[in-house]
């Protein structure tokens, strides 16, 4: 079975609210809520692949000084496994924006279970509401 590599990270601001972001229609999972991140490219780090998703997706910019390793994900989908490590950032610059077409909120740690998530990201809510 083929890994598939993905970073994701949980967008933390002041408030201590984490920013989730729901998957647009026409791609796989649409309509479900998820952590901002994507696919590690060959010959990238998970925390460049992160800093260059954020780019992408939301507009804002990142360091790897800012990422914090926190958890991560290992779920067996159908066609492939998704290993998948969570980093926590409090700093970037820029509003977060939604570039591709996806919608975006502040959730606090404790209304995450509420969002239906990627049976990937499920396991990851009590350690985020824990750590905040």
């Amino acid at each position: 079975m083929k890994v598939v590599l993905v970073s994701a990270v949980a967008l933390i601001d002041v408030d201590g609210r984490v920013l989730l972001a729901q998957r647009p229609a026409g791609k796989s999972l649409a309509g479900l809520w998820e952590f901002p991140g994507g696919k590690v490219e060959p010959g990238e780090t998970p925390e460049h692949a992160l800093i260059r998703e954020l780019q992408e997706e939301l507009g804002i910019d990142t360091w790897t000084s800012c990422l914090a390793p926190l958890t991560f994900a290992s779920h067996a989908y159908d066609d492939f496994h998704l290993l998948m490590p969570l980093f926590a950032c409090r700093r970037w610059q820029g509003t977060p924006q939604a570039r591709e077409g996806q919608v975006l909120k502040w959730v606090r740690a404790q209304d995450l279970s509420q969002y239906p998530m990627p049976p990937a990201d499920i396991p990851l809510i009590p350690i985020l509401r824990d750590w905040l």
